[in-house]
């Protein structure tokens, strides 16, 4: 074959494969792509959990049917409002606040409306609110005239400097951040008078058993908690127990859980129990139910009270040493209870 003839092939040949090849050279490589867990499919619920309380205490279980029905449907629509705002997505810190603010309305707990009396015939009120996410909380106490004490609390966290105020000092908070306010004697309920007359009778202040709280893991994996409460019946020189105690009443941390308590707020205080939960899940590898049951049952005495708390996984405790605790969960699986005894 001359050599001008196979130039001319080779030339031809050139002409035919190069743009294949640089086609080749210039197509993306084909990966497989595997969707993470819980992404396979666009716009799914992720997990979520929630937990409620209306306080611990000697809750007699032969009070009137009708009275044990109105507790059951105040805590059941109060954890159907914290459901349905998990469910659409909203975060576990303004559920938190939303489930304490709608309990703190109902005059059947003692806090907000309802709450109990103190020696003078007046009512004091104290909250705490705290974010999983970076520690931030703020807490509030000796409140006479704000209607949602939680909310002032959720304020002192994130418009000032500090974590807790107190007194006169909380009460000029509130007029700044202008939060709606009610004389004193809003908080009155007659189940409450009669409670603090046989209290002054006695000469001696009654256990607290009607504290609200809440906490919550929303969709994003942070967790929440808020507590709320009147305090204890017949309570005198500005008494404060632990639910605005960061740590003792009230704690949240993403790293392991989020706890509200109820009961005898001098023995939560002392044993730090919130705090003390959530160090036994972080230091000990204990998980939220068995750290929740050492501290309540091991370290408490008969009688002091429960809590109620989420871990960062989802999972759900709800812990008492006393004769019953007014308390209700819920989660992204289906789970819906509320119960006062068993």
């Amino acid at each position: 074959m001359r050599p001008a003839r196979v130039q001319l092939i080779l030339l031809a040949a050139l002409f035919f494969v190069c743009p294949f090849l640089a086609a080749a050279r210039q197509a993306p490589p084909v990966v497989e792509v595997i969707p993470q867990t819980g992404e396979a499919e666009k716009g799914a619920i992720r997990p979520w959990s929630l937990a409620i309380h209306g306080g611990a205490g000697t809750i007699p279980k032969n009070i009137p049917e009708e009275e044990r029905d109105r507790y059951l449907a105040s805590l059941r629509a109060a954890l159907e409002l914290g459901r349905d705002l998990l469910a659409k997505g909203s975060s576990s810190l303004d559920t938190v606040e939303a489930v304490v603010r709608f309990l703190e309305d109902d005059p059947l707990f003692n806090a907000g409306k309802g709450a109990v009396f103190t020696h003078d015939g007046t009512h004091e009120l104290d909250a705490a609110i705290m974010d999983g996410r970076d520690l931030s909380c703020g807490a509030v106490a000796g409140l006479t005239t704000v209607r949602h004490p939680v909310s002032l609390a959720r304020l002192v966290k994130e418009t000032s400097p500090h974590v807790f105020l107190v007194g006169d000092g909380a009460e000029a908070f509130a007029t700044e951040r202008q939060v709606e306010r009610v004389e004193n004697s809003w908080f009155d309920t007659p189940k409450r008078r009669a409670q603090w007359q046989e209290a002054l009778a006695r000469e001696e202040a009654a256990k607290p058993k009607g504290t609200v709280g809440a906490v919550a893991l929303d969709q994003q994996g942070n967790l929440a908690a808020a507590t709320s409460t009147g305090g204890m019946t017949n309570k005198r020189w500005g008494r404060l127990g632990d639910v605005p105690v960061i740590g003792a009443g009230t704690y949240a941390n993403n790293k392991t859980c989020a706890i509200s308590a109820t009961g005898w707020g001098e023995k939560f205080i002392r044993h730090t129990v919130a705090h003390d939960i959530s160090a036994l899940m972080e230091y000990a590898g204990l998980t939220l139910q068995q750290a929740a049951d050492r501290v309540i049952h091991e370290k408490l005495e008969k009688d002091d009270g429960g809590v109620i708390g989420v871990a960062r996984d989802g999972s759900i405790a709800l812990v008492f040493n006393s004769e019953g605790m007014y308390r209700g969960a819920a989660d992204s699986k289906g789970r819906f209870e509320v119960k006062i005894w068993e």
